[in-house]
């Protein structure tokens, strides 16, 4: 179901789960969302696929939605090894690994398919068309969320938060300690993107869609090689990895402190941006668009 402004419209891998403030026993990572997530008994699992994404499977234990589900076959299986019933799918922007296996799975549920209205004609099998503002109410998991229009990686990208729990699932406009390549939209249409989603909660948390993590904090280091808590969390994201685990979600928060693309106003970030580009920038969307272009060719050493 779709509101608006009050009114109704309508490759296989493992996959790793985040519970509410715990740590599985093999090599899954736990990610607290306070007293919300236990009372709306709903668990949040990343299934692996291709070679670094993330499709979002969240259900409450009979009940399912697939975020991004760009390989049938990864959530099918995990469909199958918890017995859950797929009801919706959420769509964020039209790429292949994003899209790749929603005909296979609408075909074999029947349900709802919802993504962004402005990218309509590139991913078959939409049902429910959205828009910036938007809610999306799925009512088999008693979960809501807003649609946040996030042009930039696509003119069309959009995203979904779900206030109650603390949830943002951005696809591939905000990741852990980076950010998306702008492949359609311009340099200020991301700023703003970003900006957009910096101003949500410090406690969200950040579902992104690919395990990116460790190059993304390489890069931050270059931009500030004095910073001790950009050091402190590149070795934290390295044990992670070390041990299978994944290093996301993050939250809001730590995006605010550690990603240089959210800190372009800073002057020490701007300064960086304005060395590597040898010239004076203090313009945020001219800081930003260096770093992007310094971020496409960068190589971590």
């Amino acid at each position: 179901m779709i509101n608006r402004a009050g009114n109704s419209d309508s490759r296989p891998a493992r996959d790793e789960k985040f519970a509410a403030g715990t740590s599985a026993d093999d090599t899954h990572s736990g990610f607290a969302t306070n007293e919300i997530e236990k009372a709306s008994a709903l668990e949040v699992l990343p299934l692996a696929a291709f070679n670094d994404n993330y499709l979002w499977l969240i259900h409450n234990g009979r009940e399912s939605l697939i975020v991004d589900p760009g390989d049938a076959v990864v959530v099918e299986r995990a469909l199958a090894a918890r017995n859950l019933k797929l009801a919706a799918i959420l769509v964020t922007h039209h790429h292949p690994d994003h899209i790749g296996g929603v005909m296979v799975l609408k075909s074999q549920f029947d349900i709802p398919v919802y993504g962004p209205r402005a990218e309509a004609a590139k991913i078959e099998g939409l049902t429910h068309l959205l828009e910036d503002a938007d809610c999306v109410s799925i009512e088999a998991l008693d979960l809501q969320f807003d649609v946040l229009a996030v042009p930039g990686h696509t003119l069309g990208h959009i995203a979904y938060y779900a206030a109650r729990q603390g949830w943002l699932f951005c696809g591939d406009t905000l990741f852990a300690s980076g950010c998306g390549r702008l492949f359609e939209g311009t340099p200020a249409q991301m700023q703003v993107s970003l900006q957009k989603l910096a101003q949500l909660p410090p406690q969200t948390g950040v579902f992104c869609a690919h395990e990116y993590t460790l190059s993304n904090l390489a890069f931050a280091r270059a931009v500030e090689p004095g910073n001790a808590a950009i050091a402190a969390e590149l070795e934290r994201v390295k044990s992670l990895r070390a041990q299978l685990q994944p290093s996301v979600p993050s939250t809001i928060a730590r995006e605010r402190s550690l990603n240089p693309f959210l800190r372009c106003g800073e002057v020490e970030i701007a300064k960086a941006a304005g060395e590597h580009a040898r010239k004076d920038l203090r313009d945020p969307i001219a800081v930003f668009a260096e770093l992007r272009s310094w971020k496409d060719d960068f190589r971590a050493s």
